[in-house]
This record gives structure tokens, C-alpha cells and sequence, in this order.
């Protein structure tokens, strides 16, 4: 293999494959975007299209004070492209960036058509075989083929870990008693986006029994300790404890019923899916009931007596690579470096995680293709936090998928009083080191390069 490669094959369709490819056409290298649906099916996905979002359509929180929200904020800072196209197909969702599924897919094909660099194939690709001015950047995502999970196997020498998650049902607004169900988004963040559906102690024991004993579906292996902890069905967060979900996903807190004047004793939020607002989401209810079960309990929801599920939950089993030690620090594989890895098969969990990561693996490649060295990612940033520190930790014997945030960025060096005061100090700092990074000689060479 040569030291410049002059190819590129992103192996995947999916977020971070799809901000692979946008990244590596900016930077100049020409890409083939590789997707095996419609000739391979997965367990989740629904059609074949390209950046598909499943479990839901949010993508987390805007608010500078959260980690989703610098996450955004580093990534638009590198000239992130999917976020760019998310916020042109944004539904109303309070604090919160949340897209039409189907409008945004769209809108990423569409941009990935007009991209002279890009060409998209619809094959299923299970060997990795070493090619002269070639690299494959491997974003296949947690459901890759068994044939390509056996390749990574074999090159790595490890088969890989999983974890389980789970899909939230999608219900038609027509359907939903609106004479129930009251606008509101917590503590007054958006401009009521969201629907809720009050439950009295009653209603939520009632809920909570279900849950509990209603039957659930049986999946291959299944087990709890490999459940991801950031999407955890909400009949294993009932299981724990009887007032568990009236202080996760239900919790009322902010919600006061317009009815009443009260707050209700705990709540379901129903979030809008897509722009014309027909369908809706139940907030935190991924689940692995079965499908009767669902609709039985769900129904039993105030304002959900008639709803028409279009689409119920479902729990997964997804695969990813033992990153530290499987990967370089480029995220090429040990022993391969014509092999780089991006996306959720890393070990990072989220969707703008995932576009993080195939931006940053973009970058890698793209920076290896111009004979250029990107210097290390700052600590103190969300991106390099997660990318450069978190994901090549070896203190642990097994890599456990992590979302982005504050408990992994380094302490500050003064003392900041205030949650919220610590968390936008942390970001402010954070900006300021991607800021510097970005004008690093090495990264402005890059650009340069490309551009010419």
C-alpha cells in the first residue's frame, strides 16, 4: 500500500458513514459510499436509505449547557455536513434538534448525488482485501453483516463485543385524544412541542404493574448486564423499582397540567417525528414487549385509548469493536492501516456521536492522503474527550459504549461554583482549545491541501 492513498471506500450508509463521505469529498479525496441495503436487510432499518435514524429522531439537546449541545457546537466549529442538513429538517422538539426521519434521509441523498467525488453502491461487502492507493473506512454501524463481523474478527483477531438496545413505538396524531393529551415542553423549553399524557398515582401503578408482567419478546442471547444503559427499555427501568420511571422518562417535574393547575403524578411525553407532525414517539419507551403487549399497554395510557401504532419497539443486538485494543490511534486497525474504523462499531452510542466519529476518521484518512499529520485532538474538548481518551481506555478489560459527556472532560483547574456555571465553563474552555486546534499549521495545511 502506498503512503497516499487514492481511494476511499466508506462501507456503510449510515450517519457516520455518510459524514465520511461529505468530509473526505471536502478534503479533496475521491470516496465510493458503499451500502448493503436494499440486498441485505437488518433487523431495524426500514428500506434502504441512506443516514437512516431509527431508535428516534432526536439528536439531543441544543442548551450550551449540556454535553449534546457542545458536541454540536465543535462539529459545526470542523464544518460538520449532517448537522447542517438536520437543523433544514427540524421538527419542533423544545431545547432539543429532532429532524423528519424521512426528510432528512432524503436531503443527505440528495447532497451526497451533488457531490462529484461521491459515488453511492448498493452491495453487501464481507472481505477487506488490501489494495494498492486504497483505504477502506469501515462505518458499518452496530448491525453490521455476519460476513463483515467475521472479516473485523479475523483481521483483529477479537470477534467483536455487543450490547443490546431498543426502539420506541411511533403512533399517528389523528389517533391521539387531544382533549387528554395537553402541549407543554418541560419547564417551558420550546414552544410547547411536545405532547403529555397525565397519569394520576392510579394510572401510573397500573402502567408500572404492566410493564412488569406483561410478556416480552425473546431475543437470541439475550441478557441485562448487556443492555446499553443510555437506551434501556422502559419495562427493565420499571422492573427497578417501583417509582423509577416517575424519576426518569416520567417525571413530571415542569409539567403542570393546564386542566388542573397541577402537576400530574407522572407523565408520557409524546415527541413530533416528522414535519407535518402526523406522527408521534413515546419518549423513553424503548421496549421488548411483545407486539399485543404493546399495543394492550400503551393503549391503556390517557390520550392513547385509539392510537394507531405504526410502528412498535423492538430490542436489538448490536456489535462493536474492542477499540484500544483493536485500533490505532487513527482508528486504522492494528496490523491493517489500510483498514479505519467510524461510527457506533467503535463504541461511541448517539447519533451525533456516531457523525463525530465518521467526521474524525474522515479527517485521518484525508490527512494521510495529503502526506499530512493531524496533531491529537484536545482533552479538553467533547470530540477529544470521547475520540482520544474515552474510547483507548484500557484501565477496564471490556470497552462499554459511551455517549458524550461532562464526567469525561478533565476537571477545571479553578474551582466553579454551580452545576450549570461548571458545565458552560467547561464548555467555554472547550471551545477555546477546538478553536486553537483548528488553527494548528498541521490542520490549516490540511485545508489548504485540499483545497488546491
Amino acid at each position: 500500500m502506498t503512503s497516499t492513498p487514492l481511494s476511499v471506500t466508506v462501507v456503510g450508509g449510515g450517519l457516520a458513514g455518510c459524514e465520511a463521505a461529505f468530509q473526505l469529498a471536502r478534503l479533496g479525496v475521491q470516496v465510493e459510499l458503499v451500502e448493503m441495503r436494499p440486498v441485505v436487510k437488518t433487523p431495524a432499518h426500514e428500506g434502504d436509505a441512506l443516514a437512516q435514524i431509527v431508535c428516534s429522531n432526536s439528536l439531543k439537546s441544543t442548551a450550551p449547557a449540556t454535553a449534546s449541545g457542545l458536541l454540536k457546537d465543535e462539529l459545526d466549529l470542523l464544518g460538520c455536513r449532517l448537522l447542517t442538513i438536520a437543523r433544514t429538517c427540524s421538527v419542533p422538539a423544545g431545547s432539543a434538534l429532532a429532524v423528519d426521519k424521512a426528510r432528512f434521509s432524503a436531503a443527505v441523498a440528495k447532497a451526497l448525488e451533488a457531490e462529484p467525488l461521491i459515488t453511492v453502491s448498493r452491495r453487501e461487502i464481507n472481505e477487506l482485501p488490501a489494495r494498492d492507493g486504497h483505504v477502506w473506512l469501515v462505518a458499518s454501524g452496530p448491525l453490521s453483516s455476519d460476513g463483515l463481523v467475521a472479516q473485523l474478527g479475523a483481521i483483529t483477531g477479537r470477534p467483536g463485543l455487543h450490547f443490546f438496545d431498543a426502539i420506541a413505538p411511533t403512533v399517528t396524531h389523528e389517533s391521539l385524544d387531544l382533549d387528554i393529551l395537553f402541549r407543554a415542553a418541560r419547564y417551558g423549553k420550546g414552544d410547547s412541542d411536545y405532547l403529555n399524557a397525565p397519569l394520576n398515582e392510579e394510572q401510573y401503578a397500573e402502567l408500572h404493574r404492566d410493564l412488569v408482567d406483561s410478556e416480552k419478546a425473546t431475543v437470541h442471547e439475550f441478557d441485562k448486564s448487556e443492555l446499553f444503559d443510555g437506551c434501556q427499555p422502559i419495562e427493565e427501568i420499571a422492573a427497578s423499582g417501583p417509582m423509577s420511571m416517575s424519576f426518569g422518562p416520567l417525571r413530571p417535574v415542569g409539567l403542570d397540567d393546564p386542566k388542573t393547575g397541577r402537576r400530574p403524578h407522572a407523565v408520557v411525553q409524546l415527541r413530533q417525528e416528522n414535519v407535518e407532525g402526523t406522527l408521534f414517539g413515546l419518549v423513553g419507551f424503548q421496549t421488548r414487549l411483545k407486539y399485543p403487549e404493546q399495543k394492550r399497554v400503551f393503549s391503556k395510557i390517557p390520550g392513547l385509548a385509539k392510537a394507531e401504532f405504526v410502528r412498535y419497539g423492538q430490542l436489538h443486538r448490536n456489535f462493536y469493536l474492542d477499540t484500544p485494543r483493536c485500533c490505532g490511534r487513527d482508528f486504522s486497525l492494528k496490523g491493517r492501516p489500510d483498514v479505519v474504523v467510524a461510527g457506533q462499531i467503535t463504541g461511541v452510542e448517539g447519533y451525533v456521536e456516531s457523525i463525530a466519529s465518521g467526521l474524525y476518521s474522515a479527517w485521518q484518512v484525508a490527512a494521510r492522503a495529503h502526506d499530512k499529520q493531524l496533531p491529537g485532538l484536545p482533552l479538553e474538548s467533547m470530540l477529544g474527550s470521547l475520540l482520544r481518551n474515552f474510547l483507548f481506555d484500557t484501565t477496564t478489560p471490556k470497552l462499554t459504549p459511551m455517549n458524550a459527556n461532562f464526567g469525561i472532560l478533565p476537571d477545571l483547574p479553578e474551582r466553579v461554583r454551580g452545576k450549570r456555571d461548571r458545565k458552560l465553563a467547561k464548555s467555554a474552555r472547550a471551545s477555546e482549545k477546538l478553536a486553537a486546534w483548528v488553527a494548528d499549521t498541521n490542520v490549516r495545511d490540511l485545508l489548504a491541501a485540499a483545497e488546491s
